[in-house]
């Protein structure tokens, strides 16, 4: 008959002190004294009681596992071995009065010798020692499985407290449920949203984790949400257009753990999102700048882009540009050729969009033949583009208006005008002169430059051609003729400082040049000849760097400002210096029959506005 009570600290003590002595193998036993057993219920595996281990000066408080006592009748104890070997191959070894343990601490309970229950007993040690070590490398359920590993640890502490493997275990225990109790927090702080990037939270509750075991998979795992929460974060501000903060909180998830294949993936990403905005946004402000009012919007388009972009992003460097265009060009680009439709089925004259900029205007202190009407040098700046004739407005062109508006120009009225007389070599009055008149007063051909017109012809000739087309036509002021005379250029002349002009540069004074009737320029470019004695046809020369035509020979050409007798106080801006009503106005540009320093780029020149000459055109500029 087995009959089973709670085996006490001290009884189980006298019982290892009876088991050492029977066999090497067992374990030293507590040094407390054996007390009779008190009788109990059945019951589970006992609770855990604390024990005392060691003296004064080096006591160890532990806890142990208290077994049911289990009591065997005289006649029991083969029952009571069978019993325990049958729960002992069950697995069944510590966790009630009939598991093998608590039957064999008895049977050695009455035998101390008995070697059934010290081999039985031996036997279960190791089985639990490799069931606890078993336990704390399973990779699911830790928990569950590291609570039974303790249990298990308990009892051979309890049974064997100086066993260097048990021990150990009880170590490998406490720090499997510290690591566990660190992953914990640590899940806990990712669910609450603390991934730990200001040191609290849960990259330092796995770290904690890992430094304990460095193995430890939960951990790792752990590290890697904390990992994929920041890079999340990051993917969110990137998706708001937060770049600035998507790269702050990719630099914390790329200090977590060594995962560069992740970091880089995640990076891609951000850098898709932002490739992808940055297209929108360009889009976006491409569309609105083809809408009227759609300047301001497409640029607060841009300022977004470039809060975002990285530096040298092709697709905001298009953006840019296009608003570029659009401020200073509108529908063009600089550089490009063309012209307007006429209402009567023509076409105007042939456009170019000069290029916005700035440049210096008007003559050095130094400059060599300047005159003071040609200081100060002044900056100006162009904040906006526009198109000039690419050459002087043809005989042609200015039929083409006489004709549609029966207009009578002033040198038609008046019945004459200044040509150039072979026979004196000089520039006098000529009757039956006009603008159909070459610089001799002969017929002109079609495609000259017409001529003998005066600056209040010229101006109504761009009122009608703006009439025609619907655009805004008028003369250049003089800072822009000079802009575009200089073309970039700084030197003396619209080509530079050298005393010659580059060969087939334009048509001015050379020295080369011979009149029908031989005479030769006793004033001009020395080796210098184009081949023409009076005005050429247009663009039979190279044009100048901007690709304008005859903007610095051929003729002389009207301008739209008042003759100012310096630039004291002029616009800074290109804009026409002009006061109503006045009469001397302002040639600009050298001519055919020009000496060299009136072919400087500073040059200019005050003319009554009722002028008519050999020597003057013009040509126009329409607002873009």
């Amino acid at each position: 008959m087995v009959r089973t009570s709670v085996l006490s600290a001290s009884l189980l003590a006298g019982v290892l002190v009876a088991l050492a002595a029977c066999s090497a193998d067992a374990p030293s036993p507590p040094a407390a004294a054996a007390k009779p057993a008190a009788r109990a219920q059945p019951a589970a595996a006992a609770p855990a009681a604390q024990v005392t281990i060691g003296g004064e000066d080096a006591a160890e408080t532990v806890q142990r596992w208290q077994p049911p006592v289990v009591e065997i009748a005289d006649d029991g104890v083969a029952a009571a071995r069978r019993q325990a070997a049958q729960a002992f191959e069950q697995g069944r070894l510590y966790e009630d009065a009939q598991a093998a343990v608590p039957l064999w601490l008895a049977l050695l309970q009455r035998d101390a010798k008995d070697r059934q229950a010290v081999a039985g007993l031996k036997r279960a040690r190791q089985q639990l020692l490799d069931d606890a070590n078993a336990l704390l490398v399973r990779p699911l359920k830790q928990r569950e499985a590291v609570a039974q590993a303790s249990d298990m640890a308990l009892v051979l502490l309890t049974i064997a407290p100086d066993d260097p493997r048990v021990r150990q275990l009880q170590s490998r225990v406490e720090m499997a449920q510290r690591v566990i109790a660190y992953n914990r927090a640590g899940e806990e702080d990712l669910r609450a949203g603390r991934i730990g990037e200001d040191g609290d939270g849960a990259i330092p509750n796995f770290r904690e984790a890992l430094a304990l075991n460095p193995d430890d998979a939960r951990a790792r795992q752990g590290l890697a949400a904390a990992e994929s929460g920041l890079i999340g974060r990051a993917e969110t501000a990137a998706r708001a257009s937060d770049f600035a903060t998507a790269g702050t909180w990719l630099a914390e998830a790329a200090k977590v753990r060594d995962s560069s294949i992740t970091i880089a993936d995640a990076f891609e990403r951000i850098e898709r999102i932002r490739a992808d905005t940055l297209t929108r946004l360009r889009d976006e402000g491409l569309r609105d700048l083809a809408t009227p009012q759609g300047l301001k919007a497409a640029r607060e388009k841009l300022e977004d882009a470039l809060r975002m972009a990285l530096p040298g992003d092709p697709v905001v460097g298009q953006l840019r540009e296009r608003i570029e265009l659009v401020t200073h060009y509108g529908s063009f680009r600089p550089r490009q050729v063309f012209s307007d439709a006429l209402r009567d089925g023509g076409r105007g004259p042939q456009m170019i969009v000069v290029p916005h900029g700035g440049f210096q205007m008007g003559a050095g202190d130094a400059e060599l033949g300047a005159s003071d009407a040609e200081k100060p040098s002044h900056y100006v700046r162009f904040e906006r583009g526009f198109a000039l004739s690419i050459t002087e407005v043809t005989v042609a062109d200015f039929r083409r208006y006489v004709q549609a508006s029966n207009a009578r120009p002033r040198a038609t009225r008046r019945g004459h005008s200044i040509v150039y007389d072979e026979r004196s070599g000089n520039f006098v009055r000529h009757s039956g002169v006009d603008w159909q008149s070459d610089y001799n007063g002969a017929p002109a051909l079609a495609n000259s430059p017409v001529m003998h017109v005066s600056v209040r012809d010229a101006e109504h000739y761009a009122i009608w051609l703006s009439e025609q087309t619907g655009r805004s036509y008028r003369l250049p002021s003089e800072a822009e003729f000079e802009y575009v005379l200089r073309a970039g250029s700084s030197g003396r002349y619209p080509w530079g400082d050298a005393g010659t002009p580059p060969a087939r540069s334009g048509n001015f004074t050379g020295a080369e040049d011979v009149s029908p009737s031989g005479r030769r320029w006793y004033n001009a470019f020395v080796g210098y000849g184009d081949g023409w004695w009076g005005p050429a046809p247009v663009a039979s020369f190279e044009p100048n760097a901007w690709g304008v035509h005859d903007v610095a020979g051929n003729l002389s050409e009207w301008v739209a400002d008042c003759w100012h007798a310096s630039y004291r106080r002029a616009p800074a801006d290109g804009a026409a210096w002009f006061n109503p009503g006045c009469r001397q106005r302002v040639i600009r540009g050298g001519n055919w029959a020009n000496a060299p320093e009136q072919t400087r780029a500073a040059w200019r020149q005050s003319q009554d506005s009722d002028t008519t000459s050999a020597r003057i055109g013009f040509r126009l500029v329409r607002g873009i």
